[in-house]
């Protein structure tokens, strides 16, 4: 079974954003998709082992601001590839509010959608949420960033290897997880995050 072919389903890059008392947090996404029309639901589905997913259970509500091509990669790195278990993603930055107390986005930012939770599903490695919308609006008419735009202008390309060092393993940078040996396969998925190789890292002896 070839898991690349998943790489060819047409998918979005999201800030999901949530809150958890006075505490907000926020990560990446690319799962986000309408389900429902009257009233209209959406559907996300989120690490289990982030924080924004914990967030999300406790508070209920969420945004999703949908992400344009004038994106950079510096964005995606602040919220997407460290953990707001250690870092405050919202330290220094501002961001207006929802109608749920909920920050969303302003720039790079095509749309953003505020909901409710109406019901989850816990599968395994992730939570799906469905989710009725309470509020959206579009922010500009820049173009939305696809996951393939994002692989193909955003993302920086592969570091090289430093062969003159023994590589002991490989650390995927969406989610941490660890892969041992020396030589990760070229079709490998990362078993918590579905990322592919590319979004892993060496680790040296």
């Amino acid at each position: 079974m070839d898991n690349r072919a998943l790489f060819k389903l047409s998918y979005g890059v999201f800030i999901l954003s949530s809150k958890s008392g006075e505490s907000f947090n926020a990560c990446i996404t690319n799962t986000c998709m309408q389900i429902a029309n009257d009233p209209v639901r959406i559907a996300i589905s989120v690490l289990n082992s982030n924080l924004t997913c914990d967030y999300i259970k406790d508070s209920g509500v969420f945004s999703v601001s949908v992400l344009d091509k004038t994106c950079i990669f510096d964005t995606i790195k602040h919220f997407g590839m460290q953990s707001g278990r250690n870092v405050n993603k919202f330290e220094g930055v501002k961001m207006p509010l929802d109608l749920n107390g909920v920050p969303y986005m302003q720039w790079s930012t095509c749309a953003v959608i505020s909901a409710k939770v109406t019901e989850s599903i816990d599968l395994g490695t992730h939570t799906m949420f469905i989710a009725e919308v309470t509020d959206m609006k579009v922010l500009s008419d820049e173009e939305p960033l696809t996951y393939a735009d994002y692989h193909k202008d955003v993302k920086p390309k592969p570091q090289k290897i430093d062969e003159k060092k023994k590589i002991v393993g490989w650390r995927c940078k969406i989610c941490g997880y660890v892969y041992e040996g020396e030589k990760l396969p070229e079709d490998f998925i990362c078993p918590l995050c579905g990322h592919s190789a590319d979004d892993f890292e060496p680790i040296y002896e």
